[in-house]
Order: structure tokens, then C-alpha cells, then sequence
């Protein structure tokens, strides 16, 4: 079966974009010499990524059997000791899996370093998630232009991907429950380390994943998103609703905002690309929101192939109560002996900015997770092809569901020693929540005006 991911990532680099579905003796494997969702379930040669065994799939499978959802996450793995450090000074000795932003940070700040602990693949998704995977994996497409998918609903689209494109709607649609709500901190730190959190509430709901569902019952929504900023004061009241599409050539994105000053809410298109995300200080654009979210289209996308790479992953730490924001964030990036790196296995993803059109990345390189589909770093290049930005996305097993999911999202900028913090959980009263019941009548414009706080 390596065999058959070697060729199916080097094809995209000689041939033309393949929209078809795999066929049914390559859907075979799913369950079989590949976990459920597509990755290689066996190990590397030396041992330093064991097989897959399943992950985590339960709160009590973590060691915490009473765990209740909304609480912060215990680390499972909190008794691990660091194999070793990855520093300016020896680098080179481990370049050949680092990504080209861990080795620019490396080089720009001499007190970063990526502490390296024992790979654990726990990542895991209920056995609905990996029935329907298999059964979509011989009919999910790309549409014709590759700005959407079709022929699936419930389970991973492309998990034997064979484009660059198939790889990044498996991250669009990578399963996170059917609900979910948190209230996070969001900072963008300033050169010398000074901050100001903004605070939001934040809501996702899920229909791609509720049983049952069809593709025509969808309505072509895959996700349903509401922000809500509650502070600073100058901030607070503001109210985001997206609904995101999942043939964006039939029906782009749509997008409202409640502005607590005009007491309106008004359609927000440009809430897409590389707009300024939202109170972010222009230190992310609004598609670099779950790593790498929306329309694919300004982008022409390879699939590299398959890597073994120090992402951040297992990053219990990170949510860690015990750890105040003034501790963990500052000067240029986090408290790096707080964040936790792992070898894995990651599909690399190059997009490139296509001839004509704009965006202020002119190309990004993807790493992404094969045991979940999660982006867990994005090297980001300016209009000249200089590095210029690294996100990280520091995930856990959010295991009372289980799914694999940031915890926290970096995107450090290399120019100027700023960067933002998204995803703060610290001080906050807990995680995800997934206990929440939502519906699609939850996130309609007519509800945004209820929600605003002034």
C-alpha cells in the first residue's frame, strides 16, 4: 500500500488533476494496511513513529473516566520526558524534518526551540465517522473546477488522496463532532511582548456530520459558525455568522455581521481570502482561521507527497489551567518548554497563487496530519517568494468525542517579531464543549441582533 501513495502523490505532479472517486479495491485498504481515515497504520522503519492502534477513543481510554465535556483536557500523556531539543545550534542535524518555517524560526530568534517527545498517534473518530468514510471513498469528487466536492456527506471525501485539492476539502470536512462551543482569548503580541486579549465565544455546527443526513439535505452548508466578541470594551458586541458552502462554485460563502454601534446586520462577503481576520490586528487573514479555511480557488494546489516532520502535536500543556497568559506568551512567540513536537507522518501540500489573481500570500506550503486531516503547519510566503509567516497548530485528542483539533494556532511573522495567539483556553472556563444540541435555525442572520451584547 506505500507503494500505491508514493505513486498516487507523485502522479499529481506529471498529470492533470484527477477528479474521480477511488475505486473499490483502493477503498479495500481503508481498515486494513490503512487506518480508517487513510493513513499508513503501520510504523516507520526505526521505530520512532509506532504503528496505529486506534488512538484514543474515549475520556476513560485517556485515563480520565470522569471527564465531563467543557472542562480542560488533562494530558495523557503528561508523565512523557523529552527525547531532546531542537535548537539554532543543531539544526542541521535534524533538517531534513523540519519545515522551512521551524527552521526560519530557529534561525530568527535565539532563544526558540522545539522540545521533542515520544510520538503518540492518538488520534481517533467514532466508527460512524470511519463506516462512512469507507462507503464515500468510491463516490466523493471534486466539482469540475475543484471549488467543492460532491457525492459525500459523514465520512473523510478523499482518504487515499490523489491532488494537492483532495488533500485540503479533507481538511474542510475533517469531523469535529456535530456541535461545539468554546470562549477563547485571542492576542496579537507586539514586538516587545506587550498584549491585549480579545475575547470571543465562538459556536460551530456541523450538518455534514449529523446522521442520517443526505447531500440534497444539506443545502449545500457543510459548516455553520457564529463569533461573538466580548471583550475589550471598545470590541465587545460585535457578532460574525458564516455558513459555509460545500460546492462554493454553485453558492460562495455567505457571510453577516452584527455591528453593535449601528445596531445592523449586514452581509459581509469580503469576510474570505486574505481580508483581515476578525480583531486580529492584521496578524491573520480571515482564511488562515482553522490553518487554512474557505475557497481554494486563488490557489493552484500539488501534492508534494508524504513526510516525516516535527509538527506540534499531543499539546495538553498547552490549555493547561495551571499556565497563566502572561507566562505563556512572549517575546516574539510562546514559552516554548510549554509546547510539545512529535514525528509524524504529513501530506505536504504546496498552493501557489495562480497567474491574475491576488492574495498576499503567494504561495503556502500545508503539512497535514495523515491520522486526522488536520493542518498542523502552514509555511506562508510573501509577493517576492520570501518566507514571511508560520502558523502552528498545536492539537490534541479532544477525547470525550474523539476527534484530533487545534487547541491553539500560531501565526508568527518573521518580519517584524510579532505574532497572534488564537485559541486561548488557559484562563478561560474551559474547552470545547460538545455537549451543545444545535440546529441550522441557531445560525441564521435573524438571530445575530439577539446575540449582540450592546
Amino acid at each position: 500500500m506505500k507503494t500505491l501513495i508514493r505513486f498516487a502523490a507523485a502522479a499529481t505532479l506529471f498529470a492533470p488533476v484527477a477528479w474521480a472517486a477511488v475505486s473499490p479495491q483502493e477503498a479495500a485498504h481503508l481498515g486494513q494496511d490503512l487506518t480508517p481515515l487513510g493513513g499508513e497504520k503501520a510504523g516507520n522503519a526505526d521505530g520512532s513513529i509506532p504503528a496505529w492502534s486506534g488512538g484514543i477513543k474515549s475520556a476513560a481510554e485517556a485515563g480520565f473516566p470522569n471527564y465531563k465535556s467543557g472542562e480542560h483536557h488533562p494530558d495523557p500523556y503528561a508523565a512523557d520526558k523529552p527525547l531532546f531539543t531542537i535548537t539554532e545550534a543543531n539544526a542541521a542535524q535534524y533538517a531534513a524534518k523540519l519545515t522551512e518555517g521551524h527552521k526560519a524560526l530557529l534561525k530568527a530568534y535565539p532563544d526558540y526551540k522545539m522540545v521533542v517527545y515520544p510520538t503518540h498517534r492518538s488520534a481517533a473518530a467514532p466508527e460512524s465517522v470511519y463506516e462512512a468514510t469507507k462507503r464515500i471513498a468510491t463516490t466523493a469528487a471534486l466539482v469540475p473546477d475543484g471549488n467543492g466536492i460532491t457525492g459525500a456527506v459523514g465520512g473523510t471525501p478523499f482518504p487515499i488522496p490523489k491532488s494537492g485539492l483532495e488533500v485540503y476539502w479533507n481538511h474542510v470536512t475533517r469531523y469535529r463532532g456535530l456541535a461545539a462551543a468554546r470562549q477563547i482569548g485571542q492576542v496579537p503580541v507586539e514586538p516587545g511582548g506587550n498584549y491585549t486579549v480579545v475575547n470571543l465565544k465562538e459556536e460551530f455546527f456541523f450538518p455534514y456530520y449529523v446522521p442520517g443526513m443526505t447531500e440534497a439535505g444539506l443545502d449545500n452548508i457543510i459548516v455553520y459558525f457564529i463569533q461573538e466578541t466580548t471583550a475589550p470594551a471598545r470590541l465587545a458586541g460585535e457578532v460574525l455568522l458564516v455558513q459555509e458552502t460545500m460546492n462554493q462554485s454553485k453558492d460562495s460563502r455567505r457571510a453577516w455581521i452584527y455591528n453593535p454601534g449601528q445596531r445592523r446586520v449586514r452581509r459581509a462577503p469580503n469576510v474570505a481570502f486574505d481580508n483581515p481576520g476578525t480583531n486580529s490586528d492584521n496578524q491573520r487573514t480571515d482564511d488562515q482561521f482553522d490553518m487554512y479555511n474557505g475557497s481554494p480557488q486563488r490557489y493552484d494546489w500539488k501534492l508534494v507527497g508524504k513526510k516525516e516532520i516535527y509538527v506540534p502535536y499531543n499539546a495538553y500543556q498547552l490549555q493547561s489551567p495551571k499556565i497563566k497568559y502572561s507566562e505563556l506568551l512572549q517575546k516574539n512567540h510562546i514559552k516554548q518548554d510549554y509546547a510539545r513536537y512529535e514525528l509524524h507522518r504529513v501530506w505536504v501540500v504546496d498552493a501557489t497563487l495562480k497567474p491574475g489573481v491576488s492574495h498576499i500570500y503567494s504561495r503556502r506550503t500545508l503539512y497535514v496530519d495523515e491520522d486526522s486531516w488536520q493542518i498542523l503547519a502552514v509555511d506562508c510566503y510573501d509577493s517576492r517568494g520570501k518566507l514571511w509567516r508560520v502558523q502552528e497548530g498545536h492539537a490534541i485528542n479532544y477525547y470525550d468525542l474523539p476527534t484530533l483539533w487545534t487547541d491553539l494556532e500560531l501565526v508568527m511573522d518573521l518580519t517584524n517579531g510579532r505574532y497572534l495567539a488564537l485559541g486561548l483556553q488557559n484562563e478561560e472556563r474551559g474547552s470545547y464543549d460538545f455537549s451543545i444540541k444545535r440546529t441550522a435555525a441557531d445560525y441564521q442572520p435573524s438571530v445575530l441582533e439577539r446575540r449582540g451584547i450592546r
